[in-house]
């Protein structure tokens, strides 16, 4: 996912959740690795590691007892009332049972209504209490043989993964529209789940909205408005439900290659598909990269202006803010982040939230590497050096704040709202070791390396130990190459061998940074040909105090 720190961070990397330039954003039979779409392009090879998942990583951040019980699937059929804000239905779940007699949901706000189970009898269930950042544990009995579960809901004001836009809020202001943002923990805001990244589900979904509006969700998805506001949904893949999303408006449609295309409003769909048209173009990159697209179809949803975050890699489906729009197609590395996300958050995923830099760090080298094979090496130094000074202020700003351990990747979030870990560090920070990898074993190696470990983690959910355990045993033991994951991992700060990016671009810059000091008027400044990159430099590199005449002369 892209934080929105700003015009540039929303647009360079698309996931980061708070604000930043990254953000904006599974057992198969072989049958099964391809959904949201049927285009041979996206086949691969099922591995051992699509087999059913028996051990589980207890979760700081989630009620759930997955020893006892977990979901497989989720059928949902909900109404959307937009006026009244309102999101209400039946959430039905296949469970697999463990050691337990009952199953335990994470909710947040709900109003829940009733609770079956499969035979249509009605399940003992209690409600707990309120946990700061985590809401109600709602625990269902389930008696011997009963592998199925009904829960009949509806949300409830200050949802927080709802976002009910006025009219007013959109680009045509003319309809309402509703969009929801799960990551980290809010899900559980408008669907009771047992939540944790660790624990990943397929589901399949109804959804009626009014006829006026049409619905999306991160999974296979229409094309076309339907006459009366019904639309089913299938995900076929097991995701975490922090993926599962839903977008509600006058949307319309336009393809921009075989597997990928765009929805935004209607009067803004054309200008959003000339700006996205590399999408096909980076499908094919990534997958020349490190393997098969496995979702089938990898489309873009460009949300109205009041989107407040960069982006967010909700599968098949990325949600993108609108302001990658720019008219010249130079902010499209935040699609490139967040298609990266393909395989780095939702192929392998981080198990716990405090994991989380192997989402985003990994996601940050994969989006270089996108870039750079689509637009050139000084492209993406610039990027790279852009993402180091972001990741140097945020580390200033924990050094001061309440929590300074906060800058190591691997964090302890125990007791805290998840949200506060979703700095520049696990994206910066993350992919600077990962960069520091490549140097010391050489990128052919490394990729290999990579190839393999989304391929032997497709569709499961790991810790940060397991991914050392990995690339120890797998490339750094028989390279015999070394890396101090003990000050990467748990000690906070930039570590001394962090491989600060250099732009010879961006040196050019400084040479006009250092005349307009001296007194140069701006237009006598050497800025013919530049980007919003060198721009971006420029504007952060001027000295504070400037007076009121010299900012009108810039």
């Amino acid at each position: 996912m892209l934080l929105h720190d700003g015009f540039y961070l929303c647009a360079l990397h698309s996931d980061r959740m708070k604000i930043s330039p990254h953000h904006i954003l599974v057992p198969l039979a072989l049958s099964g690795l391809w959904g949201c779409g049927t285009s041979d392009a996206s086949k691969g090879t099922a591995s051992s590691s699509d087999s059913a998942q028996t051990s589980y990583v207890m979760d700081p951040h989630s009620f759930a007892r997955p020893e006892e019980a977990v979901i497989t699937h989720l059928d949902l059929d909900i109404h959307v009332d937009i006026d009244k804000h309102i999101i209400r239905g039946t959430a039905t779940y296949d469970l697999k049972r463990q050691s337990g007699d009952s199953v335990i949901f994470d909710t947040d706000g709900l109003d829940i209504n009733g609770v079956t189970l499969g035979d249509g009898t009605p399940a003992q269930f209690t409600m707990g209490d309120t946990t700061a950042h985590m809401g109600r544990p709602l625990k269902v009995a389930l008696p011997k043989g009963m592998n199925k579960v009904s829960i009949a809901y509806n949300t409830t004001d200050g949802a927080k993964a709802l976002q009910w836009l006025s009219p007013a809020q959109t680009s045509e202001k003319k309809f309402p529209f509703l969009f929801t943002q799960g990551e980290a923990i809010l899900p559980r805001t408008w669907i009771p789940l047992p939540e944790s990244p660790d624990l990943r589900i397929t589901y399949n979904a109804h959804v009626t909205v009014p006829p006026t509006l049409m619905a999306v969700m991160s999974a296979t998805n229409p094309q076309q408005r339907s006459v009366d506001g019904s639309y089913s949904f299938t995900m076929d893949k097991r995701i975490p439900s922090y993926l599962i999303a839903l977008a509600v408006g006058d949307l319309g449609f336009k393809s921009t290659g075989t597997r990928t295309g765009v929805y935004a409003e209607r009067s803004v769909v054309d200008t959003a598909a000339w700006e996205l048209a590399d999408m096909e173009k980076m499908v094919e990159a990534a997958e020349a990269l490190y393997g098969p697209y496995r979702w089938g179809r990898y489309d873009v949803i460009v949300l109205p202006p009041s989107f407040p975050f960069g982006g967010m890699e909700n599968p098949c489906l990325t949600f993108a803010t609108p302001t990658i729009l720019a008219g010249d197609r130079s902010l499209t590395a935040l699609i490139a982040h967040e298609l990266a996300h393909s395989w780095s958050g939702n192929l392998v995923t981080n198990a716990t939230w405090n994991d989380f830099w192997l989402n985003e760090g990994f996601t940050v080298y994969f989006e270089h590497r996108i870039t750079e094979k689509l637009y050139g090496k000084e492209y993406n130094d610039m990027t790279s050096l852009l993402g180091y000074q972001d990741l140097l202020t945020d580390i200033a700003a924990i050094d001061s704040s309440a929590h300074p351990e906060d800058s190591a990747l691997h964090l302890h979030l125990n007791g805290r709202d998840p949200d506060d870990g979703m700095t520049d560090v696990p994206y910066d920070k993350g992919y600077g070791l990962l960069r520091l990898i490549e140097s010391k074993v050489g990128r052919p190696k490394f990729d290999a390396l990579l190839r393999g470990y989304f391929d032997h983690f497709a569709f499961q959910s790991i810790t940060t130990d397991m991914f050392t355990d990995y690339i120890t045993k797998n490339l750094l033991e028989p390279e015999h190459v070394q890396i101090d994951f003990d000050n990467w991992l748990n000690k906070p700060g930039v570590p001394a061998d962090y491989i600060i990016p250099v732009s010879d671009r961006f040196t050019l810059v400084d040479a006009q940074i250092d005349r307009w000091n001296k007194g140069t008027s701006a237009k006598d400044l050497a800025t013919t040909g530049w980007g919003t990159f060198e721009w971006m430099h420029f504007l952060r590199h001027l000295p504070k105090g400037q007076t009121e005449k010299r900012m009108d002369d810039l």
